[in-house]
């Protein structure tokens, strides 16, 4: 590829100096937390963990995804995007090893408020740094290709993880796991020392709260807030249950849900690039407004479905799950949206109290769906 092709190439993407970095992380991070974090309940119950600890662990994860958004912000805006990353990256690097030498689970549960850091805390800097480096109209194509490379180790690392922990055994297989996840938090952590550049932007002197944040934000980022929370929270209802309806009211096989899940994450990895190139010649509107669609198509199929006499199951569940891939046609051009609307001095902190407000309005979707499901399943999709 010559020169200017890959200057074509780059330009297309949006794969601005500092972007090209932050991708580096996302896959250096993401393959090496992928390996081991679909097995922290094997991993916990392994050191004596009881089923409400491990329950626990989860909802910690979760309760940790949601708050950590805005000091995750804060940060942000205050120390710049880069030392923010390389903050967020340490901290996650303190929680693997924290998890590296545990022998029994307590010490798993504290890692987990520094491993969570990563994974939640660099999202608000994402945010900003995307809203940065491209122009308005370009943002869209910018968090297409973002969401497509943090999915990639998703599709890699959690097989190999799975040998890992066949071939070696669950203590000695999650660690060596582990240590190769500090490997890469090295390699990423000196990645973005080196190359990343930090923007002339200017910063605020101090936060300015969370309700004073909300109530100063753009009033069509607060509609959409209203209509993410709703349309999260109805998606939220059934999305625990789904794989017991699958496997236990249809007769599914374990292994047949896992082959649904990888096709709807390929469904969303399909769509990304052309919806956020649309998005950036029709405007994100559109798109939005597709996702909340898809995101009440899903249950309505499901319940249809539950009402009907449920033959042909199979082609069921492949139509269904490929309609759960579809909900992230318009997840660029909504990302891109909130970074349009959250303006430029403080996005980071804005960005923070918008997943922030979000996360903690969804969180007992799962709890509801769980006592509809006790009514009927049908109830719950519904």
């Amino acid at each position: 590829m010559t020169q200017t092709s890959l200057g074509r190439f780059r330009e297309f993407f949006g794969l601005e100096r500092n972007i090209l970095v932050l991708l580096v992380a996302i896959v250096l991070l993401g393959l090496g937390e992928e390996l081991w974090v679909s097995f922290v309940p094997k991993y916990l119950e392994v050191l004596g963990a009881g089923v409400f600890v491990i329950a626990g662990y989860r909802t910690l994860k979760d309760l940790l995804d949601a708050v950590y958004q805005y000091p995750g912000g804060i940060l942000t805006d205050l120390q710049g995007q880069r030392r923010a990353l390389i903050i967020f990256n340490l901290l996650a690097i303190i929680g693997y090893l924290m998890y590296l030498f545990s022998k029994d689970w307590p010490l798993v549960l504290v890692g987990t408020f520094f491993v969570a850091a990563w994974s939640s805390m660099s999202l608000p800097a994402t945010f900003a740094l995307i809203g940065d480096s491209l122009a308005k109209g370009r943002r869209a194509i910018g968090f297409s290709v973002q969401s497509i490379i943090k999915r990639v180790p998703i599709v890699i690392a959690p097989v190999i993880g799975g040998w890992l922990l066949q071939q070696y055994g669950v203590i000695d297989g999650f660690r060596v796991g582990l240590v190769v996840t500090i490997i890469l938090a090295i390699g990423a952590l000196w990645f973005q020392q080196k190359f990343y550049v930090e923007q002339p932007v200017e910063r605020p002197p101090r936060p300015s709260g969370i309700m004073p944040t909300f109530r100063a934000s753009d009033p069509g980022l607060r509609r959409l807030l209203v209509s993410d929370v709703l349309a999260r929270f109805a998606g939220g209802m059934p999305a625990a249950m789904i794989i017991i309806y699958a496997t236990t009211n249809l007769g599914a096989t374990i292994a047949f849900f896992g082959t649904l899940r990888g096709l709807q994450m390929l469904t969303a990895i399909l769509i990304y690039l052309p919806a956020g190139k649309l998005a950036e010649k029709w405007g994100q509107r559109p798109f939005i407004t597709l996702t909340f669609s898809f995101f009440a198509l899903l249950p309505l199929v499901f319940t249809f479905y539950s009402l009907g006499p449920q033959d042909n199951f199979t082609l069921f569940l492949i139509l269904a799950f490929i309609i759960a891939g579809l909900r992230e046609v318009g997840e660029p051009a909504r990302k891109g949206l909130i970074t349009d609307l959250a303006g430029e001095k403080r996005r980071g902190e804005v960005v923070g109290v918008y997943y922030l407000i979000r996360g903690l309005c969804v969180a007992a979707a799962p709890l509801l769906g769980a006592a509809l499901w006790r009514i009927s399943p049908t109830l719950t999709f519904l």
